[in-house]
């Protein structure tokens, strides 16, 4: 099956980024947009734009049941969620499925699986992936918690089972402080994700953060090697290159991952996240059933199309290439060009006046900016991606600073600032990382 029209539900540079790839496979690109993006280059670029206006802007792009019928409406053969909003909503799916329409993603059981962290965590470990020790299943009792860290060892982690983001995370040191984190997990957990249930697992403390690319057809998968996404801040990212471990140790992994996303019968493009410890061990995190923001990094240096192949497996291909001919070229960089004030990130709403990026060889920009672009101060922060390649890091982190001190955006906080300090920081050359990087370096900040 070949699809003819591919609604987007979804808006900002990824929104741009998949029309891209379907204008480039001759598939008819529509479109959903809430009032606040009725001007927005996805929106002006598109085939058919279907407006859903709400007065909360966020609820133009997480209305079920307005987002299956404009699918229907406008006769699409496939929904791309893209990442946020429904893209990891189980139930918009479902609906989906009844009406006969495909999802560019895994199945709604699949989603359901790998959103219940403990019900993925164990799946995972089944498979033979490394998890760290921790609860098998949901704790509600402060005694029960404190006996089972006492079992694992001090430091530990409680986390929301239906969690994401970081939120309704709590390290817990002593016993003492279950009583009140717990409560306080549970509360947080129940507000964003209406689900209480939490989990206690071990801290890995010194940690890296590092994923791995996934694609499945459903059956058999591959993977495109990893990305070191450590710089972050509230537990999102600021900054992500690959390649960054040895052949060996990325075969080994990959190997697992593969085998992980065959267990639960993956479809599509997916991201298997890790924590590395000081020791160089790997703990599995999380499955992110979509595409992510970062998969940019990927395709420069493998140079395949991930969002195409996406595409191509929901129509119901097969894997596209063998494992042996996926190959690393070089070295890649991103840096998230958020709307932020660069000291506190805080979100910094308002309109471009001034708007230039780079380019030029080695130099990929991502974004739906340009002069003259009010950015909302509704939606996430994200206003460009920056990406850098070159055949060593060194060469890529000197493309990156050229490329930094190019960008010009007039009339929003940004954090341009911040990475160009960040290109120059000892600590992130000679790669001494860890995602407690931005708090340890705090100068950065300005």
């Amino acid at each position: 099956m070949s699809f003819k029209r591919v609604l987007i539900a979804n808006r900002g540079e990824i929104a741009l980024r998949i029309l891209r790839a379907l204008r480039e496979m001759e598939i008819e690109v529509a479109i959903i947009h809430g009032r606040e993006d009725r001007l927005s280059l996805p929106v002006r670029l598109s085939d058919v734009a279907v407006p859903i206006y709400r007065d909360n802007p966020l609820d133009s792009y997480l209305d079920v049941e307005a987002v299956v019928e404009a699918a229907k409406n406008i006769s699409a053969d496939a929904v791309h969620p893209g990442y946020g909003f429904l893209a990891e909503n189980a139930n918009f799916v479902r609906r989906l499925e009844e009406e006969g329409i495909t999802f560019i993603g895994p199945s709604a059981d699949v989603i359901t699986l790998l959103g219940d962290k403990i019900e993925a965590r164990a799946a995972m470990e089944a498979a033979g992936l490394p998890v760290a020790k921790g609860s098998s299943e949901p704790v509600s009792d402060a005694e029960v918690a404190s006996t089972l860290a006492d079992e694992i060892g001090y430091p530990v982690i409680i986390k929301a089972a239906a969690g994401g983001g970081g939120i309704g995370m709590q390290i817990v040191t002593s016993a003492d402080q279950f009583e009140s984190a717990l409560k306080l997990c549970q509360s947080r957990a129940r507000s964003a994700f209406g689900d209480e249930r939490v989990f206690v697992e071990k801290y890995i403390e010194g940690a890296q953060h590092v994923e791995f690319q996934v694609l499945g057809d459903g059956k058999d998968a591959i993977h495109f090697g990893e990305r070191f996404c450590s710089i972050q801040r509230r537990h999102q990212k600021l900054v992500e290159e690959g390649p960054w471990l040895s052949d060996e140790k990325r075969s080994e992994i990959g190997d697992l991952v593969c085998r992980g996303a065959e267990a639960v019968g993956y479809k599509g493009l997916a991201t298997f996240e890790f924590l590395r410890d000081a020791h160089g061990e790997f703990y599995f995190l999380e499955v992110n059933p979509r595409v992510q923001v970062e998969h940019t990094v990927t395709e420069l240096i493998t140079g395949h199309n991930l969002v195409q192949m996406g595409i191509r497996i929901a129509e119901g291909g097969n894997l596209p290439l063998s494992q042996d001919e996926i190959v690393w070229k070089g070295h890649a960089i991103q840096c998230r060009l958020n709307a932020e004030d660069p000291r506190q990130f805080i979100p910094s709403p308002g309109r471009l006046w001034d708007c230039h990026f780079p380019a030029g060889y080695g130099i990929r920009v991502d974004t739906h900016a340009h002069i003259g672009y009010d950015m909302p101060g509704c939606f996430d922060s994200l206003l460009a991606k920056l990406l850098t390649w070159g055949h060593t890091r060194e060469e890529a982190i000197a493309r990156m600073r050229s490329a930094l001190d190019e960008t010009i955006l007039v009339g929003v906080d940004n954090l341009v600032p911040l990475h160009r300090r960040i290109m120059d920081e000892k600590d992130f050359l000679s790669r001494d990382i860890t995602i407690q990087y931005i708090e340890m370096h705090e100068d950065l900040l300005g």
